[in-house]
């Protein structure tokens, strides 16, 4: 994948399958010591340790639908080529967390990319499940958390134009923000 947002997509919608109705995806850069983190978290199902296992290899899914899952095997791999880690932990009935840490300072280090439209297509297509995101760089941060979201809007729905357009500039406007020199 060319942007790890993609990677983000892919492992969501892992957590997504996993009944999950509460799905944290954090993103921490500190720009002096070249670290980049991805911790998605959520509370769904959550996999047994052979299941942990196994999810590492590209020839195990779920699915039924095909015979592979390259979703956490590329996470890993993008993580770990660009001299980072990765690693998963979960428990049954309560959920997993996926860790990916990157070395942004090497030159196989993957960009974020598109996060805002990553963010908001979750948002918009799983209108029942809570997203929290969290943006930090070297030590600023926002955060945006639908069950907040939906306590303003009363009524109005998450996937309404109006409501995505904003989720999406708030987004863009508050990582901008983070990026100036002060």
């Amino acid at each position: 994948m060319r942007e790890l947002s993609l990677n983000v997509l892919d492992i969501v919608q892992n957590s997504i399958s996993a009944k999950a109705d509460l799905i944290t995806i954090d993103v921490e850069e500190n720009t002096q010591t070249a670290d980049f983190s991805i911790t998605i978290t959520d509370n769904g199902c959550g996999m047994t340790p052979e299941q942990i296992k196994s999810v590492k290899d590209p020839f195990y899914t779920t699915r039924t639908t095909r015979k592979v899952g390259m979703g956490v095997p590329l996470f890993k791999m993008a993580a770990e080529m660009s001299g980072g880690s990765f690693d998963i932990s979960s428990t049954v009935n309560e959920g997993t967390k996926v860790v990916a840490r990157f070395k942004t300072d090497n030159v196989d280090f993957i960009p974020l990319g598109d996060i805002a439209s990553t963010m908001t297509t979750l948002i918009s297509m799983n209108t029942d499940i809570d997203f929290v995101y969290r943006r930090c760089i070297d030590g600023k941060e926002f955060t945006l958390d639908t069950r907040q979201v939906r306590q303003i809007l009363e009524d109005v729905p998450m996937n309404d134009v109006s409501v995505i357009t904003w989720i999406k500039e708030f987004i863009n406007e508050n990582t901008q923000t983070l990026t100036e020199v002060q």
